[in-house]
């Protein structure tokens, strides 16, 4: 039960993100500190979901890349003065699609 409210706050993160990017490209997006802030947090918030999941439910989807999402919130938090638009960008662009795709299909399961 715990894991499916991780799991929805991975999920409602995402589609967080792609709400506030909405009209975006790498340039204003690049420029725009609030935004790039407030995508860094729902990255962070992924992350820390992530990192609560049971072993035992990330192990039983080993494609989704738990480690990178947790690796990433450490970073974001531990190293935030290294965050870097270009990397959280192409991150958004490249991998959060396939990231909420995968997570409604667990909890639709």
């Amino acid at each position: 039960m715990k894991d499916r409210v991780y799991l929805k706050h991975i999920r409602d993160s995402v589609k967080t993100i792609e709400k506030y990017l909405n009209g975006f490209d790498y340039d204003s997006f690049s420029r725009d500190e609030k935004t790039v802030d407030a995508v860094v947090r729902q990255l962070a918030i992924i992350g820390e979901a992530a990192n609560n999941l049971e072993p035992k439910l990330r192990s039983k989807y080993p494609d989704i890349p738990w480690r990178n999402m947790i690796d990433m919130r450490n970073f974001i938090i531990h190293e935030y003065f290294g965050v870097n638009p270009e990397t959280v960008w192409s991150t958004c662009k490249d991998d959060l699609s396939d990231l909420e795709k995968a997570v409604e299909k667990i909890l639709a399961s």
